[in-house]
C-alpha cells in the first residue's frame, strides 16, 4: 500500500492496482502490536558486516526518519491513527538480561547512536516510565511511536483511492509471474508487479521457500481506570518490552488499554497459514501470565481481545527491497514483525526504483539484497520449532541462574543478531 501511495504521489497519471486476498489491513499491516519503530530484523553490526559501517548507519537514519514520515503522512492525509511518539523502554529484569543489554549498548556506542538514539536508564529512571516488577534498569530509544495499525492501513487505503489507485479486496492471488498476477479466476497484467505478501508469501506457487511464516499472538485488556495507570505508568504511551529471549511487546492504547503480544506459537509444517493458527490458547494464557507478572495490579483486569497472525521471516533475517529490471517484478518485505515503519521506507524505496530514480534510499544496503531460500521440509519444520523451543525454555533457566543459556545463544546465531 505504501508503494502504491508514493507512486501516485510522484506520478499521478499512473494506473495502480492493489489486490488483497481479504480486506486492506487484514494481514500483519493491520493486526500487529502497534509499534511504528526504527527497528530492523538484523542488528546494525550484522548490516555493517554485509555492507559497510557507513551504509549500516545510513539505513538506520532512514528507518528513524520513516517513523516521522508516517506521522507526516497521517497529517497530510488527515488520518487519525492514534500516533504517539513516546519511545520504547526495554527493561532489564535479570542478570542475563543485563548482559544482553550491555552488549546492545556497547554496539550502539560503537556506532555513535548514544545518547540520541539509545540511552541507558538506571532502575529509578526506568521505573519513572513504567512501574513493572524486578526492574534493574532499561535501555530507552525515542525512535518509536505507539499506533493503531488498522486505522493507519485503512486510512492509507482511502488515500490511495483518492489519488486514483484501485483496490480490489477479496481477490486472492495464486501466483506472480513477470508481467502478470494470477488469481482465482482472473489475471491482471502489468509491466511492473510488486509482491508485498510477507507471511502469506509461501501460499504463492512460485515463492514457497522465500519467507517462512512465524506466528505472533496478541492480547488486549479492557480499558484501565486512571487510578491503576498511576501504578503502571506509560504516561507518554511508551512502547515496552524486556530482554527475555522469547520476544514480548506492549503499548498503552489511546483508549487506555494495554495491547500485549509475543512469540512462541509453533511453526506449521509446509509453511501453512490458516485462520485456526491465529489463536493458540496455551500461548494466550502465557501472555496473560507474563502481563500480570510484569504488572500485578492487572491481576483482575479482563482480557477482552485475543488475535494473531503470521509474519514473514527471511532465512538470513535480512529484510529487503528489490526490483528486477528484466522481469519487472518488485518485492519489499521480510520485516520479521518490524514492518510498520520499515514498510514505509520500503514502499518509498520501491517507488523510486520503479520510477528509475536514483536517490539516497536506492543506495541503502537492503536494496536488491537476496536472502537464501529456506530449507525444504522437514528440515524447515525441525529447525524453526527447535529455535522456538530453545528460546522459550531458556528464559526460566536464565531467570534462575542469571547466566546466558547456551541453547539460546546457539539459536541466536541463525537470527541475524
Amino acid at each position: 500500500m505504501w508503494t502504491a501511495y508514493y507512486l501516485l504521489k510522484q506520478q499521478p497519471d499512473l494506473k495502480v492496482v492493489v489486490l488483497d486476498a481479504h480486506v486492506a489491513g487484514f494481514g500483519a499491516s493491520g493486526r500487529n502490536g502497534g509499534w511504528c519503530s526504527a527497528l530492523f530484523p538484523a542488528s546494525i553490526d550484522a548490516v555493517a558486516a554485509r555492507s559497510s559501517r557507513e551504509q549500516a548507519l545510513a539505513l538506520h537514519e532512514h528507518l528513524v526518519d520513516a517513523v516521522d514520515e508516517v506521522d507526516r503522512v497521517l497529517h497530510t492525509e488527515d488520518i487519525d491513527a492514534d500516533f504517539a511518539k513516546g519511545g520504547t523502554v526495554t527493561l532489564i529484569r535479570s542478570q542475563a538480561q543485563a548482559d544482553r543489554a550491555a552488549e546492545e549498548l556497547a554496539t550502539a556506542e560503537d556506532f555513535g547512536l548514544t545518547p540520541h538514539h539509545t540511552r541507558p536508564l538506571d532502575a529509578t529512571q526506568a521505573l519513572s516510565h513504567l512501574r513493572a516488577t524486578d526492574v534493574q534498569g532499561a535501555l530507552f530509544t525515542p525512535d518509536c511511536a505507539a499506533i493503531h495499525p488498522a486505522k493507519l492501513v485503512r486510512g492509507l487505503a482511502l488515500a490511495v483511492e483518492r489519488l486514483g489507485g484501485i483496490i480490489y479486496e477479496l481477490s486472492p492471488v495464486l501466483d506472480i509471474k513477470p508481467g502478470a498476477v494470477e488469481g482465482d479466476g482472473f489475471t491482471v497484467r502489468a509491466p511492473i508487479v510488486v509482491r508485498a505478501t510477507e507471511g502469506y508469501t509461501p501460499s504463492l506457487r512460485s515463492f514457497k521457500r522465500q519467507l517462512t511464516p512465524v506466528y505472533s499472538l496478541v492480547t488486549a485488556t479492557e480499558p484501565i481506570p486512571d487510578a491503576m495507570w498511576d501504578e503502571i505508568g506509560l504516561t507518554e504511551r511508551e512502547t515496552f518490552s524486556d530482554y527475555r529471549r522469547l520476544l514480548i511487546y506492549g503499548q498503552r492504547t489511546a483508549d487506555n488499554r494495554i495491547v500485549f503480544g509475543g512469540r512462541g506459537a509453533p511453526y506449521h509444517f509446509g509453511s501453512r497459514v490458516a485462520p485456526a493458527f491465529d489463536r493458540d490458547n496455551a500461548i494466550f494464557a502465557e501472555l496473560e501470565r507474563s502481563l500480570v507478572e510484569l504488572f500485578p495490579v492487572l491481576q483482575r483486569t479482563k482480557i477482552t481481545h485475543r488475535w494473531g497472525g503470521p509474519l514473514g521471516v527471511p532465512r538470513d533475517w535480512f529484510a529487503s527491497v528489490s526490483l528486477d529490471p528484466t522481469t519487472g517484478v518488485g518485492t519489499t518485505g521480510g520485516y520479521v514483525g518490524d514492518g510498520v515503519g520499515a514498510s514505509n521506507l520500503g514502499g518509498r524505496t520501491l517507488a523510486d526504483l520503479i520510477l528509475s530514480q536514483s536517490t539516497p534510499r536506492t543506495q541503502l544496503p537492503w536494496v536488491n539484497h537476496t536472502s537464501p531460500k529456506w530449507e525444504p521440509e522437514p528440515l524447515r519444520w525441525i529447525g524453526v520449532n527447535a529455535g522456538l523451543v530453545a528460546m522459550s525454555t531458556s528464559d526460566p533457566i536464565e531467570a534462575r541462574t542469571g547466566k546466558q543459556a547456551w541453547r539460546a545463544q546457539f539459536a541466536s546465531r541463525f537470527t541475524g543478531h
